[in-house]
């Protein structure tokens, strides 16, 4: 039976969601923000708190906005989930989440607003589309193995997506379309017919930082936002400051972005170990780092291989969504200096947390608004004994 309730919402859920109150249950509404007063279908009851999705706002936040995304508004996509959203409106907000987050899983004080990195849209440079049975790519629905119509979402950068709506794919196939910083488009294919094979572009992603080239297979992890490789590589060689002769650690370090600006913090004489079990990752930044001979890749678990690492007196730790995880924090509590980065708000904050308990001090946070419209960000600590 179709339940609908009606609620007023006090403020956003890590998840995206607005969070109200219906007899004493916490009800998450998907598409609602903070302030408003709104109609919504329950989708699932979870005992103590209930799912829900919009169905008519009966009273409005003043930053709610019409959807700069076509495709999310009119075919329930999850690509723009805070397309509503007023940009600035959505940064207060997320710096909020953050705050919430560290103070609730991290056991730390923290308040401000995610930073932009550009403007909220044409900042994607990496962005994969199915293909339905009839052969059109598209965005897949939320949480939905269905469609979208349209290809007109916001995020990626301009001329990423041209001409996709009119080709035909196979069915059931997936595309990752990639613009790099040379401004070519890389598509590639990938189907269990004829696994993977490019369409468009050489397949090898030219990405610079400063005066460094790397370049990387289109499937190799780069950060899908234009501006956060420089940003992220200035922010960490700030933070890892002048230290000569000493040994780092760039961990889940993929092509080496911040194993380059770990490797002019400590000097010629110095040592930096990045780690990441992905091979293609691994491959590209022994190309790219090739000159830096203070620079060693090692291509495994990070997991597995940081007991036998030197001991470093700075490192940078940047794990996939699920946090970096008691184990490694623990291996980790040797070090100096930490630099932890998550792209999962909740994870990140439990991963700080897990520093405070081994005697860190956490001095300075930084949230980047890496994903405008969605309700994703970039969380940074700077951890110190």
């Amino acid at each position: 039976m179709t339940v609908l309730v009606e609620l007023s919402t006090q403020s956003l859920a890590n998840g995206g969601s607005a969070v109200g109150r219906y007899e004493n249950r916490a009800v998450f509404v998907r598409g609602a923000l903070p302030g408003e007063a709104v109609r919504a279908r329950v989708v699932k009851d979870k005992g103590s708190y209930w799912h829900a999705d919009l169905v008519e706002v009966l009273e409005a936040s003043p930053h709610r906005r019409p959807s700069l995304c076509p495709v999310a508004e009119k075919g329930d996509s999850g690509c723009c989930d805070l397309a509503f959203l007023d940009p600035e409106a959505a940064r207060a907000l997320k710096g909020r989440v953050a705050s919430e987050q560290l103070a609730r899983l991290g056991g730390v004080e923290w308040a401000g607003d995610a930073e932009a990195l550009g403007a909220p849209t044409g900042w994607r440079t990496r962005t994969r589309l199915a293909v339905d049975q009839s052969g059109r790519a598209g965005f897949h629905r939320y949480h939905s193995k269905e469609l979208a119509a349209g290809l007109d979402c916001p995020q990626p950068v301009p001329g990423a997506l041209d001409g996709l709506a009119q080709r035909r794919f196979p069915a059931g196939a997936e595309l990752l379309v990639v613009v790099d910083d040379e401004g070519d488009r890389h598509i590639q294919l990938a189907d269990r017919k004829h696994g993977r094979r490019s369409l468009e572009g050489s397949g090898i992603a030219t990405q610079r930082v400063g005066e460094r080239t790397w370049r990387l297979p289109v499937r190799a992890f780069w950060q899908p936002h234009r501006e956060a490789a420089r940003r992220y590589s200035a922010l960490v060689a700030e933070w890892a400051g002048e230290l000569p002769g000493a040994v780092a650690w760039d961990l889940y370090g993929g092509a080496g972005l911040f194993a380059s600006a770990l490797a002019d913090s400590v000097g010629q004489a110095g040592r930096v170990f990045t780690v990441d079990s992905a091979g293609a990752s691994s491959r590209a930044a022994v190309e790219s780092l090739a000159d830096l001979r203070q620079v060693e890749v090692l291509s495994g678990s990070t997991a597995k291989l940081l007991p036998d690492l030197p001991s470093a007196q700075v490192a940078v730790v940047d794990p996939p969504r699920a946090g970096a995880g008691r184990a490694v924090v623990a291996a980790l509590a040797g070090t100096d200096r930490i630099i932890h980065i998550g792209c999962e708000t909740a994870a990140f904050s439990r991963d700080v947390g897990l520093y405070v308990e081994h005697g860190y001090t956490v001095r300075e946070i930084r949230v980047f608004d890496a994903f405008p419209l969605t309700h994703h960000m970039e969380c940074f600590a700077l951890l110190e004994r």
